[in-house]
């Protein structure tokens, strides 16, 4: 069975663009557009794997990613962000994210990033 995916960005675009990327060889059981709705997807959901922006509105991704990362059996966390965003980024790593693709990426991007921490 493929692993289950949750899917966070503030873009309805960026959204779009990571499910092509990764729909053939995942599950994708929900999206956010920002930190609390990727919060409250992983506890209705619970997926194997979130992708999570940095930069969005209400909760940005290092709070989602610190307040999912706190819970029993957290799933693996991919940041993908834009390039210039280097000291979020290292806050993202604090925060217990296991690893980034930044944008504009490649679709093999994500599922290689994804394959290497899952």
């Amino acid at each position: 069975m493929a692993p289950s995916l949750l899917i966070v960005d503030d873009s309805d675009f960026q959204r779009t663009m990571v499910r092509q990327a990764v729909e053939e060889k995942f599950n994708v059981v929900g999206e956010a557009a920002n930190g609390r709705e990727a919060v409250e997807q992983y506890e209705r959901h619970v997926p194997d794997a979130i992708t999570m922006d940095i930069m969005m509105p209400e909760m940005d991704g290092v709070a989602a990613t610190d307040e999912i990362k706190s819970r029993e059996n957290p799933p693996t966390i991919v940041m993908v962000t834009s390039v210039d965003q280097d000291s979020k980024m290292k806050e993202a790593v604090k925060a217990g994210a296991d690893g980034y693709v930044t944008k504009p990426f490649e679709p093999e991007d994500v599922l290689s990033e994804l394959a290497a921490v899952l």
